[in-house]
């Protein structure tokens, strides 16, 4: 069984020495649960895409959430006062505060959705005022531009590919719809949690408690944060169909969750809320560009060998579905944009 390094728990003085077990389904990061001696603890060592300073990102905004009051999980710091410790590798581990309750791998329907929304909110709402400068950027999130460029260049480099015949028309289309949609750049740049799939929200019961997995923190247009968060939410069949569609009864319910809390504030502006179908067209479409390069490229996303014979074919129903949601998005948007004028107007 994996087990953290005991010279890694020897630098904090509360972990020395105590029972630890892995913890959790995530992909990303290498996660444990210790039994403290002042309670339990998630410890954590980070995958190469982030660096050490990341820790410092998260240290701001998780003091000036738990200022405002909301529970969050927070970093905690060596014997020394580290807020990181790197091992042998240069690969940087931490502690981080455990905060008790549930995630979920999916919306079970609208009144969860609500729920997230409003988890979200709170959680926008609490960082609209905070003054802090990332140490950690990641490069090209949400540079829709860049993907569709690397998938305009995948057809080029890989036009012999066994698969080149079916990825082929699909970019295509892709690649015009892309040149159809609005240029969204324009609208302010948000303090954003950058990745809420629902598996990121904490649960206790059926109240959502926290965001959790803070690594993606930054800065970002809002119609691309929440649209990331709606295209997850709001497609129950998931990422590895290709026949999927949006649902609409979850998208006004997590917005009308999101409009309970922001409603009025100001936190979202009029033109913002109008590009919230707009946002998460996008994002539909970036994401089934990544996948359909990938299915010719064949070198980043990972694939299920039970199910495919290669990342080639997985990545290819991957984008598949993502291209039907886009489309989906686009048969049902005079319905989906009057339902955020309602929960956010």
């Amino acid at each position: 069984m994996e087990s953290i390094p005991p010279w890694i728990l020897a630098r904090y003085r509360d972990l020395e020495g105590r029972p630890h077990a892995p913890h959790g389904g995530g992909l990303i990061n290498r996660t444990f649960l210790v039994e403290g001696r002042a309670g339990k603890v998630i410890v954590q060592r980070l995958h190469p895409v982030f660096a050490g300073v990341v820790n410092e990102d998260i240290d701001a905004v998780t003091a000036h959430l738990a200022r405002k009051g909301l529970v969050t999980p927070r970093p905690l710091r060596t014997g020394d006062g580290a807020l990181w410790v790197d091992d042998e590798e240069g690969r940087p581990w931490r502690a981080l505060s455990f905060v008790e309750g549930q995630s979920h791998d999916r919306v079970s329907g609208p009144s969860f959705a609500r729920e997230a929304g409003r988890m979200v909110a709170r959680f926008h709402a609490a960082v609209a005022d905070l003054v802090h400068d990332y140490r950690h950027v990641r490069a090209g999130v949400h540079d829709t531009k860049k993907h569709l460029a690397t998938l305009e260049a995948a057809l080029d480099a890989h036009a012999g590919h066994r698969l080149f015949g079916e990825v082929e028309p699909l970019a295509r289309r892709l690649l015009a719809e892309a040149a159809r949609l609005p240029d969204l750049s324009k609208l302010p740049l948000r303090h954003v949690h950058g990745d809420l799939k629902i598996s990121n929200l904490m649960f206790q019961g059926e109240q959502a408690v926290c965001l959790v997995d803070l690594d993606t923190l930054g800065q970002m247009i809002w119609p691309f944060e929440m649209g990331d968060a709606l295209r997850s939410w709001c497609n129950p069949a998931g990422e590895n169909v290709d026949l999927v569609a949006i649902d609409a009864d979850t998208f006004g319910a997590a917005l009308a969750g999101y409009g309970e809390i922001a409603r009025g504030s100001g936190l979202v502006s009029a033109e913002e809320a109008g590009a919230i179908v707009s946002g998460l067209a996008t994002i539909c479409l970036e994401l089934s560009a990544r996948f359909l390069a990938d299915a010719l490229r064949e070198v980043y996303f990972g694939f299920d060998a039970r199910r495919f014979p290669a990342r080639g074919e997985h990545n290819l129903v991957r984008g598949k579905g993502q291209l039907a949601l886009f489309d989906s998005v686009q048969a049902q948007r005079t319905g989906l944009e009057h339902a955020a004028q309602i929960a956010l107007g």
